[in-house]
């Protein structure tokens, strides 16, 4: 056997592993443009929730996709992909909430009021609305903090209690539990604004 027929297959093994690196490459771009298409939407929702700020949820939204593509090698390991991408969001929120050690403005309250859907409304319909919108986030940040987190993910976004469960890392009772004590708190709080001191 001669150096070039040695030679032959070795550079072929080579050019198949590009061809076939560089198609895995492909895929998984296709998969994350799809990832982003699919759950960009309720990923913001899930930010804005917690941090109440349009930019900021923007960019939370975006810092969770430049993780994943920085991992997107592991993206055909994920079983439920939206739980996970709510998961990192999720975490990725918390921290700056953490970070900054505040509580939602006043400002930002008055500005997701503002934006509420108003159509057919009247203008005093729609300030109506938009007051009861802002009371009933002040109700939702007097929550106690386990609680309030059920809340929101079950509300807001429209999260089952298995995905909930996935998100925060505790037993699907405990979700229960904490989003029955959650519901019954906001009641109270809605009748009697008062409470929970």
């Amino acid at each position: 056997m001669s150096a070039s027929q040695t030679l032959i297959p070795f550079w072929m093994e080579i050019v198949d592993r590009a061809v076939h690196d560089q198609a895995r490459q492909h895929a998984n771009d296709e998969t994350l443009a799809a990832l982003v298409e699919q759950y960009a939407a309720t990923l913001y929702r899930v930010a804005f929730s917690v941090l109440r700020n349009p930019s900021d949820a923007e960019d939370a939204v975006q810092e969770a996709f430049l993780r994943v593509l920085r991992h997107r090698d592991s993206l055909s390991d994920v079983r439920d992909q939206r739980v996970w991408l709510i998961r990192i969001v999720w975490n990725i929120v918390l921290d700056r909430k953490r970070r900054a050690k505040t509580r939602p403005e006043t400002d930002d309250v008055e500005e997701l009021a503002r934006v509420l859907p108003a159509d057919g409304l009247s203008a005093e319909d729609r300030a109506a609305a938009a007051q009861h919108h802002a009371h009933v986030l002040t109700c939702v940040d007097r929550l106690p903090a386990k609680e309030r987190q059920v809340l929101m993910l079950s509300a807001f976004d429209e999260l089952s209690s298995v995905e909930i469960a996935a998100v925060l890392g505790i037993t699907e009772s405990s979700v229960r539990s904490r989003l029955f004590r959650a519901r019954n708190l906001m009641s109270e709080l809605l009748q009697h604004p008062r409470s929970l001191r």
